[in-house]
């Protein structure tokens, strides 16, 4: 009820003419004040006037006057600065540290907007309580909030892709090679993939790319991968553990825990190809920062994820498992799609947003616009509650939807929430 109550005042729905505090006083609400998502009272910089009286400063929020208390808030000095107690019942007078009175007024909800509200932050995590009303939604309105998530987790991306070219000292291939690593997790494996990547870094292996079972050593050794020495193992497997020994104990590197996710999982989705498809790019040379910029389609994208194995590779899922009939690419086409959008496209958007490239980063959301959306579990439940994806742009906004939304139950900060809950709030 609270987060309710904070929603009805945020967004006006609680201000109106005739408001009076509890005591009888003429109560106009110049600003609501901005909310504060941090320790401290829940709207800063607000400004009423009681009585003719103008006051600024912040505005508290409860269920119950009694809340003050019950919280602590009368021997908290952070909440000195309250000029306005807003509360659903008045069952208590509150006063600040120095014991003076704080204004209070009464903010009714309807029961029908608690129920609704309680019923969106309850069963969003599980499942999609809007579906029934989302088609119902004016489509300019879904347009211009699906728009505005898919910015967002671009941005995101950006920022955390920023943040690794930080942690590499501006090495921006570094950056990419971690972000590649962490992409070809495909979101199961992602965090093993990323520590791996940190634990061998590109200018490291750099070094050696003129050898293929080097880079293939130290990649697959401190992935732990490598299994124990058994009879009749092929030569390659022999030979990649005596190098990874080797080299180990040359340079004093020791493998990172990780903790690898393979149990009910199609062999082509184990990481063993694609530390294989690391091993060959690296080996080709990895500039992909710079090959990203110069493409200027998505064929022309795909090409650069679109890799051939060699050797044991070509015809193996691990090293134990063969892959009879496999091709040797170590990809689908939908995995290198999936790589375009988590890896190709927010590289593209980071580095212009570095050089205040705005065509460029422009670039970057047309590629997303022009790439096929994403099949997945979250996907296909936004489309069936009506909320069409035509393109992967699209995708990308009803994934951030999910996870920064409704996975959070912050459905109250949702335009489709809001939509909806306003819909249903009285206005005294």
């Amino acid at each position: 009820m609270e987060k309710l109550m904070q929603f009805v005042w945020q967004h006006g729905f609680g201000v109106r003419p005739g408001m009076v505090t509890v005591d009888g006083r003429r109560l106009v609400v110049i600003n609501q004040g901005r909310l504060n998502t941090d320790a401290g009272p829940d709207f800063f910089n607000a400004t009423v006037c009681i009585d003719g009286q103008m006051w600024a400063g912040n505005i508290e929020i409860h269920v119950k006057a009694s809340d003050w208390y019950r919280h602590h808030h009368d021997s908290d000095p952070a909440y000195d600065s309250v000029i306005l107690h807003v509360v659903q019942e008045n069952d208590a007078e509150v006063r600040r540290r120095d014991g003076s009175v704080i204004p209070q007024t009464v903010l009714r909800c309807t029961p029908q907007a608690a129920q609704r509200c309680n019923s969106l932050l309850r069963d969003a995590v599980s499942g999609l309580p809007c579906r029934d009303t989302l088609a119902a939604i004016p489509a300019i309105y879904r347009t211009d909030w699906i728009t505005a998530l898919a910015m967002e987790r671009l941005y995101r991306k950006s920022e955390r892709i920023l943040s690794l070219v930080k942690e590499t000292a501006g090495y921006w291939e570094g950056a990419a090679f971690i972000t590649l690593a962490r992409g070809l997790g495909f979101g199961l494996n992602s965090e093993p993939f990323e520590i791996l990547s940190k634990s061998m870094p590109l200018q490291f292996l750099n070094k050696h790319a003129d050898e293929l079972l080097t880079v293939e050593a130290l990649l697959f050794g401190q992935a732990g991968l490598i299994p124990g020495q058994e009879p009749g193992e092929d030569p390659y497997v022999t030979r990649l553990r005596q190098e990874y020994l080797f080299m180990a104990h040359k340079f004093q590197v020791r493998p990172p825990s990780l903790a690898w996710k393979m149990a009910r999982t199609r062999p082509h989705n184990f990481p063993h190809r694609r530390i294989a498809l690391l091993a060959e790019m690296i080996h080709r040379g990895f500039y992909l920062v710079g090959k990203i910029c110069e493409c200027n389609s998505v064929e022309q994208l795909r090409k650069l994820f679109t890799v051939e194995l060699q050797g044991f590779w070509a015809t193996h899922f691990t090293f134990r498992d063969s892959a009879p009939g496999s091709r040797a690419a170590a990809l689908s086409r939908d995995s290198v799609d999936t790589l375009l959008i988590n890896v190709a496209v927010p590289l593209l958007h980071a580095r212009h947003m570095t050089l205040q490239d705005f065509s460029g980063m422009e670039k970057s959301v047309e590629l997303l616009q022009h790439l096929a959306p994403e099949n997945n579990s979250i996907v296909r439940l936004f489309s069936a509650a009506g909320l069409e994806c035509r393109d992967a742009f699209a995708s990308q906004a009803c994934i951030e939807l999910r996870r920064e939304y409704c996975e959070k139950s912050k459905c109250i900060y949702c335009r489709f929430g809001h939509r909806m809950l306003s819909a249903e709030i009285a206005r005294p």
